[in-house]
């Protein structure tokens, strides 16, 4: 089993070495079809993507917060996630 964090912000991956959260392989864009039964995705994927990571055994824990419009769309530091309540949420995704 592997856990996947899909990020390219380098705040993200400073958010989650101070939380503790370990990740065998980090990269900027997840190609689903690596994912396995029991895999774990971290992120903040498309939805038909997460739901590919659902539909091959994977985990999907979604990167949540509260984000102000005035700062969508800004490189966020660690510091900045810790503000807008950053945390980890799975999410069971499913295409019908």
């Amino acid at each position: 089993m592997a856990t996947y964090f899909v990020t390219r912000h380098a705040g993200a991956k400073q958010w989650a070495a101070l939380q503790g959260i370990a990740c065998d392989v980090c990269v900027p864009h997840l190609d689903p079809v690596l994912v396995k039964e029991g895999d774990v995705v971290i992120g903040t994927l498309p939805i038909n993507l997460a739901a590919i990571v659902c539909e091959q055994g994977g985990r999907y824990l979604h990167l949540s917060l509260e984000l102000p419009l005035e700062a969508r769309g800004k490189e966020l530091s660690a510091s900045d996630l810790l503000k807008y309540g950053a945390k980890l949420e799975e999410f069971i995704v499913t295409k019908r």
